[in-house]
């Protein structure tokens, strides 16, 4: 039996779901707990890795934690809601499969570069020896882009998928802070033409196969780029080519 409340997965509703992945700084992670086995739901800071699978820091101390030991099966609800009424407003649930990332290892050095990038005043906390990083990998996704428009998504929707993912991941953290020290004009015009914000002071937080992530303050924004990169050369080409279409809108 068809179930007509969802509709049929199309380009739009893949990169508004992405797009809400990919800007969220925090969501609302629910876990099974150990004792009894009932949800239990908290909100924790959220970043992403390099093939946008969300990324989350917690402390060994917190109630969650133990339910992510227990049973890696969880659900993180992203989404902020707006003015108005809060049902109105886009959001994403992913059903995802836990894993702590190993200190030490090649992957917590990158998943710690990034989410220092996305919450800078974890740094006061990040390297304690009770907190641990775990990426919550997409198992099925449901999007609600507002009333009358809830989709099913699997996570070839929302995942990068490239060869050049590690490859980009190894020059990510020079590449954006070349683009913050040597490059803020750029930067300030990505956000404002590409992106619509005509405020703040932005910086480039992350960057990855298929777009870039920005920041200003506690506001998060996101630009795709029109094709994906195929080779770690083509990225400073496809910057200063984003660049220049963002001062030709600007002038408009």
């Amino acid at each position: 039996m068809t179930d007509k409340t969802i509709r049929q997965t199309d380009d739009a509703a893949r990169l508004l779901a992405k797009k809400l992945i990919s800007t969220a700084r925090f969501g609302s992670l629910a876990v099974l707990l150990p004792a009894g086995g009932h949800p239990f739901a908290s909100r924790t800071a959220v970043a992403t890795d390099s093939d946008r699978t969300p990324v989350i820091l917690v402390s060994s101390l917190s109630e969650h934690t133990s339910g992510l030991m227990h049973d890696p099966r969880v659900s993180l609800l992203l989404g902020e809601p707006g003015k108005g009424d809060p049902l109105a407003h886009p959001r994403v649930t992913l059903q995802c499969h836990a894993q702590r990332v190993e200190p030490g290892s090649s992957d917590h050095t990158r998943l710690r570069g990034r989410f220092l990038r996305r919450h800078p005043k974890a740094a006061l906390y990040i390297d304690f020896a009770d907190f641990s990083l775990f990426r919550l990998s997409p198992v099925t996704a449901s999007l609600n882009g507002g009333f009358g428009k809830a989709y099913h998504l699997v996570p070839g929707d929302i995942l990068i998928n490239s060869t050049i993912i590690e490859a980009l991941a190894q020059i990510e953290e020079s590449a954006v802070a070349h683009m913050n020290d040597d490059h803020a004009d750029a930067v300030a015009v990505y956000a404002k033409a590409l992106a619509g914000e005509k405020t703040g002071t932005w910086r480039i937080s992350t960057i990855d196969v298929a777009g870039i992530d920005l920041m200003s303050g506690d506001r998060t924004c996101r630009i795709e780029f029109d094709t994906p990169l195929e080779d770690t050369e083509n990225l400073a080409p496809k910057l200063a080519r984003l660049a220049q279409m963002a001062r030709e809108l600007s002038v408009e």
